[in-house]
C-alpha cells in the first residue's frame, strides 16, 4: 500500500503546536512540501513554491528544511544516489514505508507493508534496541524497465 496524504503528519499542526513562528514564506514551503505528490529536491521545492510567492529565495528554502529536519518533521533521503549526491525530502508519515527506487529510469515507488513493522518489532526484541527511526530505500528495477530489459536481451 502506498502512503497517502492522510498519512504524512501534519507540518503546519506540528509547527503550530510547538509555538513555531509563521511567516508568509514559511507557511508557503510547508504548503509545498506538504502538498507535494512525489520526493522534491531544495531546487524544485524553490521552483514550486516560486510559483506560489516569487519572493521566496534559496536561503529560506535551506532554513526551512533544517528546522524540519531538526524537529525529525521531514525525512532526508538520497534514494539511492542516482541523480549524485542530490538529498530529497517528504514530510513524514505515521507509518514507516520503504522506497523501491528503480536504478534505470529513476522511478520511485513507496510500499507501506507488514512485514516491515514486524522486522521493526523483531529487531527491537533481539536487540532491546528503541527503535525511533526506520529507513529502508531498495534499488533494482521497476516492472516496466525490467521487461523492457527482458525484451532487450
Amino acid at each position: 500500500m502506498k502512503p497517502t496524504h492522510s498519512q504524512r503528519r501534519s507540518l503546519m499542526g506540528e509547527l503550530a503546536m510547538r509555538g513555531l513562528r509563521m511567516t508568509v514564506q514559511r507557511r508557503t514551503l510547508i504548503e509545498t512540501i506538504q502538498e507535494a505528490d512525489g520526493h522534491l529536491d531544495a531546487a524544485a521545492l524553490l521552483m514550486l513554491a516560486r510559483q506560489r510567492d516569487p519572493r521566496i529565495d534559496r536561503a529560506t528554502v535551506y532554513r526551512t528544511l533544517n528546522l524540519l529536519k531538526r524537529l525529525r518533521l521531514v525525512d532526508e533521503l538520497d534514494l539511492m544516489h542516482l541523480h549524485g549526491e542530490k538529498h530529497y525530502y517528504e514530510a513524514k508519515t505515521t507509518k514507516d514505508h520503504v522506497h523501491l527506487t528503480c536504478t534505470r529510469c529513476g522511478k520511485v515507488e513507496e510500499l507501506m507493508i507488514r512485514t516491515l513493522e514486524r522486522l521493526k518489532r523483531e529487531l527491537a526484541q533481539e536487540t532491546g534496541f528503541d527503535i525511533r527511526v526506520t529507513r529502508l530505500e531498495v534499488g533494482g528495477l521497476c516492472r516496466k524497465c525490467r521487461n523492457r530489459f527482458k525484451g532487450s536481451v
